[in-house]
């Protein structure tokens, strides 16, 4: 049955596409692109097309609609911006990624050089900077000042997308076009957290201190030009000491080391400042729901949810805020977020398009999107699923029609290339195996026949050396038996004659 609210905005006239997609309704934009309306149209304001808005406002689905129907991906706005460069400035992932998938450009500046990725760091948009990085952006491209996106993230005091950067590669030893470091940024604006990140990085803590830019000036002289007596502290503090009294993990997480503590005033005054993104996310996946959930902070927990943080996103052990606290037995916390999240689970469930409710337990886990613009009640929602999984279903057919008539047309699949190539070379695997195999084989006949060779030959040698070398033993058996004969023939001589005297000289 109809709600009231979708009544009403059935019967809703948008003047222009652009409205359409701001509201994000999908079926009234194709629409009033089947009655003639431009899918590239560009209103006067902000040069901006539908997929412009769509980028800027969230409205993925209708992102989708207009991608699939050709809009142009690399149409500018004003100050040169691309949708991808909106959706950075916005911070909507789910938009990055979809205009990722579908061609745009991460090298494509605006009128000052600027990248997605610069965008993203100076706007603290650290969850889709990572989506931006993971494409293969580089983390050390320069706009027309030599800005990298560590230099935007120093200067706006960025905390998160600063250790992001560094994370995937980016030099803090950079300077821009007038000698400045990263570290000259955050101490001219009193960035005090980026300050302590980047002076731990560095592999000489006095090297960073005493570097000067082009115009002689060191971090601590505009420090003092600009009175940031924060940063004057902490660099005497740290001349005095030789040494940076917080750790690693608090110097690059600080947000997430107060809501472990369950300092609130710290932790909003972090997320309020855009020190840190409230979905920040630490080196294991964590966000400040998580530190909060896993000590029990409640009040902690209740501001970041009224604040808009994510209680779907999952860390690198796949446990959701709700699932840490559980572990910990936070009971008030469990209970806090049963009320937020709900408590049931169904994952192991089949799809079902016939199932309303299946599609109002499932949102989309792990977003960080900006909600500011577009707000969709729960039905708006769920009917949005539906029609995303009918999508699907209706594409899948197609595929498969398609992919019948290419076979029946005498073609070949990529699937079925892929199988021939395997098929190949386990024939030619199998043939080299057997090639090996019967090389061994001949190899070993031709030793057996040496090895007989060698046996024969060593009983001939043995034969000879029986006939020449008589053993020792054998020679002096037959000195002795040659003796014995030699006595045996003197006792043998002939006696003397009976008629005879034989007399004895005297």
């Amino acid at each position: 049955m109809m709600t009231t609210l979708e009544a009403v905005k059935n019967q809703q006239k948008y003047t222009s596409v652009h409205e359409a997609v701001k509201a994000g309704d999908v079926e009234q934009l194709a629409s009033m692109i089947k009655r003639g309306a431009s899918i590239n149209e560009v209103d006067l304001v902000h040069e901006f097309t539908p997929l412009h808005c769509a980028a800027h406002s969230g409205s993925l689905e209708c992102l989708h609609w207009l991608l699939w129907h050709g809009a142009d991906i690399t149409q500018v706005a004003v100050r040169g911006w691309t949708a991808a460069h909106l959706a950075a400035i916005r911070g909507q992932d789910a938009c990055m990624q979809a205009l990722l998938l579908n061609g745009a450009n991460l090298e494509a500046q605006d009128d000052r050089g600027c990248t997605p990725s610069h965008l993203a760091a100076a706007h603290g948009q650290s969850y889709t900077l990572q989506t931006i990085l993971q494409s293969g952006a580089n983390a050390n491209v320069s706009d027309k000042n030599d800005w990298k996106p560590v230099h935007y993230a120093a200067f706006h005091g960025r905390l998160g997308c600063l250790q992001l950067l560094v994370r995937w590669g980016a030099c803090i030893d950079d300077v821009d076009n007038n000698g400045n470091l990263p570290a000259h940024l955050a101490a001219m604006e009193g960035h005090l957290h980026c300050f302590k990140f980047l002076v731990s990085k560095m592999a000489s803590v006095m090297h960073m201190l005493k570097a000067r830019n082009d115009y002689g000036e060191t971090p601590r002289d505009l420090a003092e030009r600009f009175y940031k007596d924060n940063i004057l502290q902490y660099i005497n503090s740290v001349e005095k000491e030789g040494e940076h009294p917080e750790t690693q993990e608090v110097l690059a997480f600080p947000a997430h080391s107060a809501a472990f503590k369950g300092d609130f005033l710290e932790l909003r005054r972090l997320v309020k400042s855009g020190v840190v993104n409230i979905n920040e996310r630490d080196d294991k996946g964590s966000t400040l729901m998580h530190k909060a959930a896993e000590q029990g902070h409640v009040h902690c927990l209740q501001w970041l949810l009224e604040m808009g943080a994510d209680c779907d996103i999952t860390d690198d052990a796949g446990e959701t805020p709700k699932d840490v606290a559980k572990r910990f037995a936070q009971l008030a916390a469990v209970e806090l977020l049963t009320q937020r999240t709900g408590d049931s689970s169904s994952s192991d469930e089949e799809l079902d398009a016939n199932n309303a409710k299946f599609f109002e337990r499932h949102g989309v886990e792990g977003s960080t999107d900006s909600k500011e613009d577009l707000i969709l009640n729960k039905a708006e929602k769920r009917n949005a699923r539906i029609r995303a999984y009918r999508k699907i279903q209706e594409l899948q057919h197609l595929l498969e029609i398609a992919y019948s008539n290419y076979k029946q047309l005498g073609g070949i699949t990529e699937e079925e290339k892929k199988m021939e190539k395997e098929k190949r070379d386990v024939e030619k695997a199998v043939k080299e195996l057997e090639a090996q195999l019967e090389f061994e084989r001949v190899r070993r006949e031709k030793l057996e026949s040496q090895l007989d060779d060698y046996r024969a030959e060593i009983g001939h040698l043995k034969e000879s050396l029986e006939k020449t070398c008589k053993p020792p033993a054998a020679l002096k058996t037959e000195t002795i038996s040659n003796s014995r004969k030699e006595k045996k023939k003197v006792k043998k001589k002939p006696a003397c004659n009976s008629g005879r005297v034989f007399v004895r000289p005297r």
